[in-house]
């Protein structure tokens, strides 16, 4: 899967697609996406990555607390 970092706008292939959907995790392990050869992984925060088209990650992919109407939606 590919997202894109807020900042950079560099597309990240996502190497783990389970810690993306997991509300527990605030990390995922990806790889930039320059130039024709693959980049090192590394760890993106997934508070700095939407979707291409630049919707934002799905609550439940990000809270832990999605459930709780009460909560603060994150910032």
């Amino acid at each position: 899967m590919f997202l894109q970092d807020k900042e950079t706008g560099t597309m990240v292939e996502v190497l783990d697609p389970e810690a993306l959907f997991s509300p527990t995790e605030t990390e995922v392990p990806g790889r930039t996406q320059a130039g024709q050869e693959e980049q090192d992984p590394e760890k993106f925060a997934k508070a700095n990555l939407k979707f291409p088209s630049g919707e934002e990650l799905p609550r439940c992919w990000v809270d832990a607390d999605y459930r709780n109407a009460d909560a603060p939606a994150p910032a």
